[in-house]
């Protein structure tokens, strides 16, 4: 059967693995032998749970979206990631990345973000274990997402905005790793999604794995069995997708759908569908599906959302794509502009943009009454709200909001 988990070097088939600089070569060595080894002990594991119970506010409920299961034909369940603290499932990873720094005795936390979910959550760790954290974002970021920059100023943070390419968070990620290369020894990078070297795609999806983990029980508690027939996320880089999917990645039972963001439409100039437009190249530090042009230069993604504004995806994510165990929908800003006022009307949730990829995705599919489809809402829409108002448009050409 296949194993869609990564090998010892970081591969997942044929995508994985580690690109980096020389200069980084120790500090990555050093990451690989040494996260397994705390992240698997009993004091990380205790100090880690605790933390997710009583600071984070997990486990984040399953809820029966009764409406939007009539409309759509099927039992709809969304698992609320946006309920934890800082709104997002974010938190879920800076949580056990910086218990890791601080046992691999690094001082100082730098982190990439788009959205700015990221960032919050990093900058909401280094408060809370008192580190010093410096984020990485695209200047077009900071001018769209102005409320999480001023939110992680608060929590301390100093902001970078980086004004390179088209300022966004490939571009973040690229300065964020610069910045590595100059600080190796005290730097720890916390990396926001299922991307660069191993072994932080492992070490993510790792992390996010208590989506999964808590969706098995809770099925369990109100289905009376342990798994869904239908998992759908969003996806950009893949750390949400990830974590939803991850006690599932093996189990055929369970059909995974993923929402990437198609912008004005995949065959179009303006799109971030990665896995419907992408070709194999490396990419920050890891092998993947690339935009990129036939010379190899990597290609603007582009979409109405800032986290999914990525030229590349996850190399656990690629080899499921290629392999035919993910089915990856490409949805448009306006169909995610409409899904996003859609869940807000029919149950009173406004999700982040990001999550509103994934809620379009129900238009897309067919099921059977008893269907079980278990949905991730990523993210609060709060960050979001003056882009929803300034797109309702789009919404209004789908129905009326």
């Amino acid at each position: 059967m296949e194993n869609y988990f990564a090998d010892e070097r970081g591969f997942y088939g044929e995508f994985g693995g580690a690109y980096v600089p020389e200069i980084l070569y120790k500090c990555v060595h050093d990451l690989q032998d040494a996260y397994l080894p705390i992240i698997e002990s009993a004091e990380f594991k205790q100090e880690y749970h605790a933390l997710l119970k009583d600071y984070v506010g997990r486990p984040s409920p399953l809820y029966f979206a009764e409406r939007m299961s009539e409309k759509y034909g099927c039992k709809l369940y969304l698992k609320r990631e946006d309920l934890n603290h800082t709104g997002a499932h974010k938190i879920n990873n800076t949580i056990g990345q910086i218990l890791l720094a601080k046992r691999m005795g690094k001082t100082r936390i730098i982190a990439e973000t788009g959205a700015g979910q990221h960032g919050v959550a990093t900058a909401t760790v280094c408060a809370l274990m008192n580190m010093k954290c410096e984020v990485f974002m695209g200047a077009t970021d900071v001018e769209r997402q102005h409320t999480n920059v001023e939110r992680m100023k608060m929590l301390g943070a100093e902001v970078h905005p980086v004004r390179t390419g088209n300022m966004t968070l490939s571009d973040a990620c690229s300065e964020a790793i610069r910045d590595w290369c100059c600080h190796p020894a005290d730097t720890f990078y916390i990396v926001g999604s299922t991307m660069g070297p191993h072994p932080y795609p492992d070490l993510v999806a790792r992390m996010q794995s208590v989506i999964s983990e808590e969706i098995k029980w809770q099925l369990e508690e109100k289905i009376g069995r342990d798994y869904p027939d239908y998992l759908i996320a969003c996806i950009g880089g893949g750390s949400n997708a990830a974590g939803t999917i991850y006690h599932y990645v093996n189990d055929e039972r369970v059909n995974i759908v993923l929402s990437e963001a198609g912008g004005h439409g995949w065959q179009t100039d303006y799109t971030a569908a990665t896995i419907h437009k992408g070709t194999t190249g490396i990419l920050h530090g890891a092998k993947m599906l690339v935009m990129q042009d036939e010379d190899g230069q990597i290609q603007e993604a582009f979409t109405i959302s800032a986290g999914l504004d990525y030229p590349g995806v996850g190399p656990m994510h690629c080899n499921m794509a290629k392999k035919g165990r993910t089915k990856v929908l490409s949805i448009n800003d306006d169909e995610a502009i409409y899904a996003g006022y859609e869940l807000t009307r029919m149950e009173g949730i406004i999700p982040a943009i990001e999550s509103a990829h994934a809620i379009a995705a129900l238009s897309k599919l067919t099921f059977k009454p008893d269907d079980v489809v278990v949905l991730t809402v990523s993210g609060r829409g709060d960050k979001d709200v003056e882009t929803y108002l300034k797109n309702k448009a789009m919404a209004k050409e789908y129905g009326n909001f």
